[in-house]
């Protein structure tokens, strides 16, 4: 059995995942109300929060695995690096107490595995991801990243293309703040966007040539400023149904688009969407668009799998785990810059 440490960002979370059996355990404590007052988070703060909540936390998962925890999945990176400590920190000194190895795995491999998670728990299959969903294409899209990832037929991951700036959930996030909405912004734009018109404001959209796969969300931010500094308070209020549509609009057709452009380099056999923004219904509403046009599969995270969570850690680690020679031994580092494909 699997026990899965995450505290990588605003989110302290542990989980369990047995192989064969699925998740046993899910346990997380979020700090929105504890950032949301500074329109963002504090990495002092977090780091501090993460001590106080990450050892109950533990305790919980010790209790319902009855001592049976044969191994530590911990998030190494990226992240914030004082809170990726107190994580790792504590999967080692666990390992030390328990005889059992640690595995650091990266963050991101956890949202690129999560929505087959999904699968798993609906009785999909129970050891290997099935040869029928691979090749896949993931698309991450959250505060901090947005990706395109391959999951070849040998399982091997590999980073299509990426964002050349502001993440898609960094976008949502500013804009929100700039429409004096509060944090965080993604869920308060989605919700006033329900009553507006997406096509009522032009919002650019970054790098539209069909055969660049990257992403760039810090033009549209830009744009959003520059509308609103031509607005009154009163034309802002009128309009801020229509300015969350026309806004959120542009991000979902963003991804929508630099995705389709992917699906057309290769024969995929499913398409997945996670990570925070993955919540959004506008954007699974897109993506799903977009496999039921290549009629391929269409998994997404479960919504309590799209944000940081331990689960996705776990199931990573069980189902992709790395190579025997990286569980040796407890030298883990941290490194907030490492690639998709590192463990």
């Amino acid at each position: 059995m699997w026990l899965a440490i995450e505290t990588s960002c605003d989110e302290t979370a542990v989980a369990l995942y047995a192989p064969g059996r699925g998740l046993v355990g899910e346990w997380l404590q979020t700090q929105i109300a504890l950032h949301g007052p500074h329109g963002g988070v504090v990495p002092d703060l977090a780091a501090r929060e993460h001590l106080r909540t990450l050892a109950p936390l533990i305790a919980l998962g010790q209790q319902a695995g009855e001592g049976r925890i044969d191994a530590i999945a911990v998030t190494r990176g990226p992240g914030l690096a004082a809170c990726l400590a107190i994580g790792v920190a504590a999967a080692k000194a666990l390992a030390l107490a328990w005889q059992v190895p640690v595995w650091g795995l990266n963050h991101l491999r956890g949202h690129l595995w999560s929505p087959f998670l999904t699968l798993a728990a609906d009785g999909g299959f129970a050891g290997a991801v099935p040869d029928d969903y691979l090749p896949h294409l993931g698309l991450i899209v959250s505060g901090g990243h947005t990706l395109l990832a391959v999951i070849d037929t040998r399982r091997q991951v590999h980073l299509l293309s990426s964002t050349r700036d502001d993440a898609a959930g960094e976008a949502l996030d500013k804009g929100a703040k700039l429409l004096g909405l509060g944090y965080p912004g993604g869920p308060l734009i989605e919700q006033r966007a329900r009553g507006g018109r997406p096509a009522a404001f032009d919002f650019p959209r970054g790098l539209p040539e069909r055969a660049e796969l990257d992403f760039s969300f810090s033009g549209l931010k830009t744009s959003l400023r520059y509308c609103l500094e031509k607005m009154t308070p009163e034309e802002v209020r009128r309009a801020t149904p229509d300015l969350c549509a026309s806004y959120q609009e542009a991000v979902v057709d963003a991804l929508a688009k630099k995705t389709r452009a992917a699906l057309q380099t290769g024969s995929f056999r499913s398409l997945g969407l996670s990570g925070g923004v993955a919540r959004n219904g506008r954007v699974r509403e897109a993506l799903a668009a977009e496999a039921g046009r290549r009629k391929i599969s269409f998994l997404a995270a479960r919504p309590e799998h799209t944000g940081d969570n331990a689960g996705m850690i776990a199931f990573a680690a069980a189902i992709d785990p790395p190579p025997r020679a990286e569980a040796q031994g407890m030298g883990l580092k941290i490194d907030p810059s490492l690639s998709l494909v590192d463990y």
